[in-house]
C-alpha cells in the first residue's frame, strides 16, 4: 500500500511538472509593460508619503524596496509598502533630515551667490549647482540601496562611494531629475507617476 501511495505522489508531482513545462511564459513585452505601469503606481504611492517633505527619502527607499520585487516575482502592495515605510521611516529619519539640511544650505548659498553681493558670485552659483546634485543623487542612491531592516549609517558610505564610482549611474539619476522636472514643469498631474520611473532608474543605477 505505501509503494502505491507513493507512486501516485511521483505520478502527480510529474504531472504537475508537466503541466507547468507546458505552461505558456508571458511575452518579455507585457513583463516590461507590467513593470512600467507598476513604477508609475509606486510613483504615486511615493508621492503621497513625501508630503510631509521629511518622509521623502524613506518614502523613496520604500517605492524601490517595492520594485525590486516585481522583477524576482515576490510578493509585494500597499501593504508592503507601508511596512517599508514605516521600517525606513523609523530608521532613517536622521539620515533624511540631514539630507534636508544639506540642501537647504546649499540652496540659501545659491541663492546668495545670485544676489550679486559677493565677488565671484557665478563661480559660487556653479559650485552650488554641482552641490545640490551630488547631494541630491546622492540621497537617492542611499535610498535605493537601502534593505528592510538595514542600518542606514553604512548604507549612506556605500551610496557616497557609488556615486562617485559609478558616474553612469549618477548620471542616470540626472537624466531622471531633469525628466521628472519637465514633466511637472508642463503636466503638473504626472509630476506624481513619473517619480516612480525616477525611482525604477534608481534601482537599475543600483543593480549596475
Amino acid at each position: 500500500m505505501s509503494v502505491r501511495i507513493a507512486r501516485a505522489g511521483r505520478a502527480a508531482r510529474a504531472g504537475r511538472a508537466a503541466r507547468a513545462a507546458g505552461r505558456p511564459q508571458r511575452p518579455e513585452k507585457f513583463v516590461r509593460f507590467a513593470l512600467f505601469a507598476e513604477s508609475l503606481l509606486t510613483g504615486v504611492w511615493i508621492t503621497v508619503a513625501a508630503l510631509p517633505l521629511i518622509t521623502l527619502l524613506p518614502a523613496f527607499a520604500a517605492g524601490c524596496a517595492h520594485l525590486r520585487r516585481q522583477p524576482a516575482g515576490e510578493r509585494g502592495g500597499l501593504r508592503e509598502f507601508a511596512a517599508d515605510l514605516r521600517d525606513a521611516a523609523r530608521t532613517g529619519w536622521r539620515a533624511s533630515l540631514l539630507w534636508w539640511a544639506a540642501l537647504a544650505l546649499l540652496a540659501f548659498d545659491l541663492q546668495v551667490a545670485r544676489s550679486g553681493l559677493l565677488p565671484g558670485g557665478r563661480l559660487l552659483a556653479a559650485v552650488s549647482v554641482l552641490g545640490l546634485t551630488a547631494l541630491a543623487v546622492w540621497g537617492l542612491r542611499t535610498a535605493a540601496a537601502w534593505r528592510p531592516g538595514a542600518d542606514w549609517s553604512p548604507t549612506v558610505r556605500a551610496a557616497g562611494r557609488r556615486s562617485l564610482t559609478d558616474p553612469a549611474g549618477s548620471l542616470l539619476l540626472v537624466g531622471g531629475f531633469v525628466a521628472l522636472a519637465l514633466t511637472a514643469w508642463q503636466v503638473p498631474p504626472l509630476a506624481a507617476p513619473a517619480f516612480g520611473c525616477l525611482a525604477a532608474a534608481a534601482v537599475a543605477a543600483d543593480r549596475r
